[in-house]
């Protein structure tokens, strides 16, 4: 059976910097990357899922957020001094 490989949207190569040319595929516990491109190629073994997740501001917690981004804003009229 061939092994499905995937173009990845809005991935730009790190070797010719052409966007949308990466490809990316899965097979026998390894990642794989490459460049329609060029010749950029990249392996790397797939992670134990149950590892931790790093956190992101995508995962953390919504309070944690809201607690962060909230701030008083003043208005100033530049006309009065």
């Amino acid at each position: 059976m061939a092994v499905q490989k995937r173009f990845i949207a809005g991935a730009v190569c790190p070797r010719c910097g052409e966007m949308d040319r990466i490809r990316a595929w899965e097979q026998h516990g390894v990642r794989y990357r490459d460049c329609v491109s060029c010749d950029f190629f990249e392996q790397a073994a797939i992670e134990d899922e149950t590892a931790a997740e790093l956190e992101t501001r995508v995962n953390r917690e919504r309070e944690e957020q809201q607690r962060n981004t909230i701030q008083t804003v003043r208005i100033l009229d530049p006309r009065r001094r």
